[in-house]
């Protein structure tokens, strides 16, 4: 990815995290990020693609700060379910404080013939099947334990949506309690 483009896609995932997808236009970006229109234009080929390519990036990113968390948990359940909690809580802290990026895209882009659709679904499919992954086993039964992961994730995007919100201190530490009550309960 050239220098242009790298700012363009910083330039618009800050601009569409703060303000929205569809406030924010071409013209903006490009003269947020220090580039012409026709570069953005040449190097994307449209706003569509900016919005993919910045949630993808911001995709990939989590992907890889969650991994890393995960790797210093131990694998049982009671360990690396609330890891993910800390880790969706430290993240916040530092690049989400209005909430989930995925979420307030989706808000914007429900429809799924948008090509930014397959990605906010496909992140959420995938914090899904990854809780399942954590959980595999520690219920009495397979179906007990797809409960258990849907009840997780039920938990953490709630624990988001409240900590953009700011309704009260603390919503993903709280969720992460309530999931290691889960985790007690079905073990």
């Amino acid at each position: 990815m050239t220098p242009g483009a790298r700012r363009v896609l910083e330039a618009a995932g800050r601009l569409f995290y703060e303000r929205g997808i569809h406030a924010v236009g071409v013209d903006l970006i490009a003269a947020e990020a220090g580039v012409t229109k026709k570069t953005l234009y040449d190097r994307f080929g449209s706003k569509d693609q900016v919005v993919v390519e910045y949630l993808a990036d911001r995709d990939e990113r989590w992907r890889a700060f969650l991994a890393a968390r995960l790797q210093e948990a131990a694998p049982e359940p009671e360990a690396s379910v609330p890891a993910v909690f800390e880790a969706s809580r430290a993240w916040a802290a530092k690049r989400s404080g209005k909430g989930c990026s995925m979420v307030k895209a989706h808000a914007e882009i429900s429809d799924p013939a948008h090509p930014a659709y397959a990605i906010i679904t496909g992140q959420k499919a995938w914090m899904l099947g990854l809780f399942a992954d954590l959980v595999k086993g520690h219920a009495p039964d397979a179906e007990a334990d797809a409960r258990l992961a849907r009840s997780l994730m039920l938990l953490h995007e709630g624990a988001l949506v409240a900590h953009g919100l700011g309704l009260f201190p603390d919503p993903i530490g709280q969720a992460r309690e309530e999931a290691r009550r889960l985790l007690a309960a079905a073990g």
